[in-house]
């Protein structure tokens, strides 16, 4: 897949999405990145621990959060990316469920969507995202955590949203799903999420995993989101055993070095450590 001029090849390795969040009330970091200046040091730091990918947010999607009008989001997200494209090399996404915003920021240059809602927020979404060409993740999510079979009803919601992929023009192999940990799901939920990762491969598409300093990790640990690295650490862990091919984090250089212990031993060849025996 091309992102931004940039090949991902997703056979064995999982790439790190570093989150940048331009917001003064996001439920980890809200406030630290508001000012152009900050947001491009963060940037910066986040490219020298490892982030393949910047996703610029403009909008708290924390539980409760208040609806941003789309000219406030747009005044937040656009002159950052702008600002990143200008000054690094690297793939922007944006973090947007809103057509008006994501028109904004493609013309800003993101060279990819992040919707929350799956396409199913904004139907004229899929429209703006098909006729540009770019590169999308939808992830799973729904108004109220409702379920007759959970896991079932979790994959017959995506693939709705693949149906309202393929009508708004975006191309396969220009997809990326995300099973939404932490949205539209029960504390529960989320665990068994995690437990059957592999689960959404099966729909044939690549997966990002988005678990950074959540509530599951929170309500596991009992602790604060500022604390929550080891419980997140984990989770990746479990990412890259299940095949994710992103995982959306803050915490970037943590995250690599566990993604680089865990793919070193999943790519060792054994007949080698059987010769070394013998």
């Amino acid at each position: 897949m091309m992102i931004g001029g940039k090949e991902f090849v997703f056979k064995d390795h999982t790439y790190i999405m570093g989150i940048l969040n331009v917001t003064p009330d996001s439920f980890s970091d809200g406030g630290s990145y508001t000012t152009l200046d900050k947001a491009l040091k963060q940037t910066e730091r986040m490219m020298a621990e490892g982030a393949a990918i910047i996703d610029i947010g403009g909008e708290s999607t924390r539980p409760g959060y208040t609806l941003l009008p789309d000219e406030e989001e747009i005044r937040r997200v656009v002159p950052v990316i702008r600002a990143v494209k200008e000054r690094f090399d690297i793939p922007v996404s944006v973090d947007t469920y809103k057509s008006r915003v994501a028109e904004a920021a493609i013309e800003a240059g993101a060279d990819m969507i992040n919707d929350i809602w799956g396409l199913k927020y904004d139907p004229e979404l899929a429209g703006v995202i098909g006729k540009s060409g770019l590169p999308c993740c939808l992830m799973h999510n729904r108004k109220t955590a409702e379920y007759r079979h959970f896991m079932s009803d979790c994959l017959e919601d995506l693939k709705e949203t693949l149906k309202l992929a393929e009508t708004g023009g975006i191309e396969k192999d220009k997809i990326i799903l995300d099973p939404g940990v932490g949205f539209g799901k029960t504390y529960e939920h989320n665990l068994i999420v995690m437990k059957h990762l592999e689960e959404f491969r099966k729909l044939g598409y690549p997966v990002l995993l988005g678990t950074s300093r959540k509530s599951l990790i929170g309500l596991t640990l009992d602790l604060p989101a500022d604390e929550r690295v080891e419980g997140t650490l984990v989770t990746t862990v479990m990412g890259v055993m299940a095949g994710m091919s992103f995982v959306r984090v803050h915490d970037v250089e943590a995250n690599r070095r566990a993604i680089c212990m865990a793919e070193a031993i999943l790519k060792v060849r054994e007949e080698s450590i059987w010769d070394t025996l013998g």
